[in-house]
């Protein structure tokens, strides 16, 4: 297995796409990719098409699939807001590798059905397939998505990031296959020797301690222990240092536990989500997402520091998930939210990816909204780096 990422900042995408193509070539010394994906920019959309058509040509066996970005990543650079085209591509051998686009009504007439996805993808319980889905936010429920892929493939990992850059719908492009389109959503489908290792860096610190939820509808928290969730939340602040009291006005999140029964929590074990409104005079909060009774939550807060040392956190886990094995590939899925704007500098998420689990090439780009599990489900995130790490079976 052999991957190579390349990054073009040349403005004209026919020119960005010759620039990296030959920068592929010379990575993998001559050999053709099984996999092309391409992230880039969303500026002279007219000519993705030849975007499209000068991967096929180069290499006319390999899986197209990819979107359009309002940043990407490739070559170890993250480049936000500005013209920038990237391609990932990896040598698979024994990989069966198939791409798909799926259009609004197509996924409509799916519905929930896990027996209907099945039948659209294959369903062969010893070869679990692995999804990257890029759905454009527009013109596909990814929350559904998400939900009927789970549910028809509990087993099989799902990462990947809604299509950005475009501000109303059929302005971001997706790339499938040798062909651009504008509504649905496009993925890949994997299977055979490959494992996809996944991250999810949420960004978050708990505040507090856990609490078990004692009423709730919904989404709406009416009692954390007994008491007026705005009474508990009250209580916290008063208990806060200064900077987190700033924190906690400017950045508060809910944390829900996501492996029930466990004595301690770590990170990775709460699924992140906004504490969206409160009404003092009832005492309930609203959150996004929905809760049930006997459910443990934690209150977070986030912000730079707290979101760089929670995905050093999760890199180190992964370092020890995989033992010695060594990947081979990356990619980053992260939110819009992220980058230079959060962090002050550019590459951060790539170069402590690198530093934790040693040097690879990383591909990936700046999304809507970031896909990817947390407790054995998958989710729809916000404020996140979703990262698949990949890499050949121990026994392949």
């Amino acid at each position: 297995m052999k991957w190579s990422s390349v990054l073009s900042r040349e403005r004209s995408p026919r020119f960005a796409v010759e620039e990296a193509l030959e920068g592929i070539a010379a990575n993998l010394e001559g050999e053709a990719p099984d996999l092309v994906l391409v992230f880039a920019y969303p500026s002279q959309t007219d000519q993705y098409p030849l975007v499209a058509e000068a991967v096929a040509e180069r290499y006319p066996h390999a899986a197209l699939v990819g979107c359009s970005a309002a940043g990407v990543v490739g070559g170890g650079r993250e480049v936000e807001h500005e013209p920038a085209l990237a391609l990932t591509a990896a040598v698979l051998p024994g990989v069966h590798v198939e791409v798909f686009h799926l259009l609004p009504n197509e996924m409509e007439l799916l519905g929930d059905d896990p027996l209907l996805w099945r039948r659209r993808f294959g369903d062969v319980p010893a070869d679990e397939p692995q999804f990257v889905l890029f759905p454009d936010p527009f013109t596909c429920d990814a929350d559904v998505l998400i939900r009927a892929l789970d549910d028809a493939y509990p087993a099989s990992p799902k990462v990947g990031g809604l299509a950005s850059g475009g501000g109303a719908p059929g302005e971001n492009q997706l790339f499938a296959g040798g062909e651009v389109h504008s509504a649905g959503m496009v993925g890949l489908v994997l299977r055979g020797n490959i494992v996809m290792d996944t991250i999810v860096a949420q960004g978050c610190r708990p505040i507090g301690e856990p609490l078990f939820v004692t009423w709730a509808e919904d989404n709406i928290l009416c009692q954390l222990e007994g008491r007026r969730a705005t009474e508990v939340l009250s209580e916290l602040y008063d208990s806060l240092p200064a900077d987190d009291q700033e924190l906690f006005r400017s950045s508060l999140h809910l944390g829900v536990v996501m492996q029930e029964g466990e004595q301690e929590y770590r990170h990775g074990d709460f699924l992140i989500r906004n504490v969206i409104g409160m009404d003092p005079e009832s005492g309930v909060l609203a959150v996004g997402e929905r809760l049930s009774n006997g459910q443990v939550v934690q209150f977070h807060v986030r912000d730079a520091k707290t979101s760089a040392a929670d995905l050093k956190a999760m890199l180190r886990r992964c370092k020890q998930d995989l033992g010695g094995a060594s990947p081979a590939g990356a990619l980053l899925f992260s939110c819009l939210d992220r980058g230079e704007r959060l962090y002050g500098v550019v590459d951060h998420d790539s170069n402590l990816i690198v530093s934790s689990l040693g040097h690879m090439p990383i591909g990936g780009f700046f999304c809507n909204g970031e896909i990817g599990p947390v407790g054995g489900q998958s989710f729809l995130h916000g404020y996140t780096s979703s990262i698949a790490v990949f890499r050949p079976r121990a026994d392949g």
